[in-house]
């Protein structure tokens, strides 16, 4: 190959080796001046209770100025490489130590003794609010209200806005105390909604084309799809979380002079778990949750003592600067990216839409939830308000969106993508710069609720899964039975675990206490960049 043909033309100015260096450098920089910006004003509004501005608002205000300034410069032409949001970066990237974390930091107790009903908001509430968004956003073009799209994009639409991010509602949770219940519902709703949202989302895009053509048929397909999808990836994810417990057991690493191999080894299980699963046709995302929870439950008693330390310490750093970027990186792209204003019905109704449908899925599933709880472990309608409000849109929703961008024809998915920007910056500026208000006003935090969060886990205040003494009442005896029997089946498995999988998959027998983390350090809390 000849010189000629390695020259690079000097009528593209990108193609200059300094100057693409240069633009590098300069991204690279702004970059590193948001996020250090980010922290030290997040630091200042926690210090001073402001709540007004949420640290992930503050970090997407950062994002969107700076993006907006540059826009304005004509800058962004030199800068653009280094800041276009590329799903593919997110997903690969960014998402998985956020997620990995989520399920690292989880406190088994009070998740796995409420399993039932957190999974009833988690996968049933966000089945339910996908499908009213859907239909009522088809509907609302039915009759001319907005912008008219075919109804599996509808569907689609409702699935990737369903995906919430209650990082503000955790922090002031975690600033000004809660009750046990709501922080357990709020915490256990996100961790799995986002798995959820995104595999509905996957598997409308992957048979969209079938489903276009045979609409009655095919959307059983979809959720066929979506079960076994699921259970694979979790499948996947328990497999490689127990594979590196035994490894961990029985390699003999925590000594002294294999503590750094130890530590290696640990943070590459999660992501081996993520590609894993990808590579499989699978969902990373919920691969990578179901290992963190496995790996924290099993594999992190067999690390030594400087190395569990290493660990937990390592895993918060990584998922908090990538949530903070993740933030800031939004804004920018939000800031220069096109968008087609033209549909400004769309998205007035949809943000609409997009509340009834939060509702049908906070108070309908709690509704469900009541019906087989004693009266005095119902949740209260205040808790259910407080639910509703937490509901907003984040980076997974935006993500998402992105990619329907490429995925759907004829601007659909460019008018699909506007308005689920605006949902996104008027959830993340504006109600959760309201959150604490309203969580004050509903009597939720504060006052009362002043006792560290991980406290409440430990006694009877914490979120304990319901007794079933009384049950004279005819109307709800036959569904009062089952969850009974299924309480028992819960009291097996804790059983099986504590006489069984905790002994033969970690050094320990099941008798020794567990030693849960704090659940401050949850998922997208309070001393995290965002959320």
């Amino acid at each position: 190959m000849g010189a000629d043909e390695l020259q690079i033309s000097p009528a593209d100015p990108r193609g200059t080796p300094g100057k693409e260096q240069q633009a590098a450098g300069v991204g690279i920089l702004l970059q590193i001046m948001m996020l250090v910006l980010s922290f030290v004003l997040g630091h200042v509004l926690r210090r001073h209770k402001f709540y007004y501005l949420p640290e992930a608002s503050a970090s997407l205000l950062i994002g969107l100025i700076v993006g907006g300034l540059a826009n304005i410069s004509n800058t962004e032409t030199n800068i653009r490489t280094w800041f276009n949001f590329h799903e593919e970066f997110f997903f690969l990237f960014l998402l998985p130590p956020i997620i990995f974390q989520s399920g690292f930091s989880l406190s088994p107790k009070p998740f796995f003794s409420n399993f039932g009903a957190i999974v009833t908001f988690a996968i049933l509430g966000t089945l339910l609010a996908s499908i009213v968004t859907g239909v009522l956003v088809y509907l609302g073009g039915v009759v001319f209200l907005m912008y008219r799209l075919p109804f599996v994009e509808c569907l689609m639409f409702g699935a990737l806005v369903s995906a919430t991010d209650p990082v503000t509602v955790l922090s002031i949770f975690q600033e000004l105390g809660t009750d046990m219940n709501l922080y357990a519902l709020v915490f256990g709703e996100s961790v799995l909604n986002d798995a959820v949202s995104f595999m509905m989302a996957i598997s409308l895009y992957r048979t969209m084309s079938l489903v276009r053509s045979h609409v009655s048929s095919n959307f059983f397909l979809v959720i066929v799809r979506f079960l076994e999808t699921f259970a694979g990836s979790m499948s996947s994810g328990v497999g490689v979380g127990f594979t590196s417990a035994l490894l961990f057991k029985y390699a003999g690493l925590d000594i002294d002079n294999l503590q750094n191999l130890e530590c290696c080894l640990f943070v590459l299980f999660p992501y081996f778990s993520y590609m894993l699963a990808e590579g499989l046709g699978l969902s990373g995302i919920v691969s990578i949750l179901f290992t963190g929870i496995v790996m924290k439950q099993y594999t992190f008693s067999n690390l030594s003592e400087n190395s569990q330390r290493f660990v937990s310490a390592f895993f918060h750093l990584i998922s908090s600067l990538a949530e903070t970027f993740v933030f800031i990186y939004m804004g920018f792209d939000i800031a220069m990216e096109q968008h087609s204003w033209s549909h400004v019905g769309f998205i007035f109704f949809s943000i609409l839409f997009i509340g009834v449908a939060r509702a049908a899925n906070v108070f309908g599933c709690a509704y469900l939830v009541n019906l087989v709880r004693p009266a005095h472990r119902r949740i209260p309608l205040k808790h259910q308000k407080a639910l509703w409000y937490s509901g907003l849109r984040g980076a997974m929703a935006f993500a998402l969106a992105l990619q329907s961008v490429h995925d759907l024809p004829e601007g659909h998915g460019q008018t699909i993508f506007t308005a689920t920007t605006a949902i996104v910056v008027l959830t993340v500026l504006l109600i959760g710069g309201s959150t604490g208000t309203m969580l004050e006003a509903l009597e939720v935090v504060g006052d009362g609720h002043d006792r560290p969060i991980s406290d409440g886990f430990e006694g009877n205040n914490g979120y304990i899964a319901p007794t079933y003494d009384d049950e004279g009442e005819s109307s709800g005896n036959r569904i009062k039975m089952k969850l009974k029997e299924f309480h028992k089946s819960t009291t097996s498995f804790t059983a099986i675990d504590r006489n069984y999988l905790t002994p033969f998959f970690t050094t320990h027998n099941g008798d020794e206490e567990e030693h849960d983390e704090p659940t401050a350090s949850s998922r997208r809390g309070g001393s995290r960049g965002h959320g």
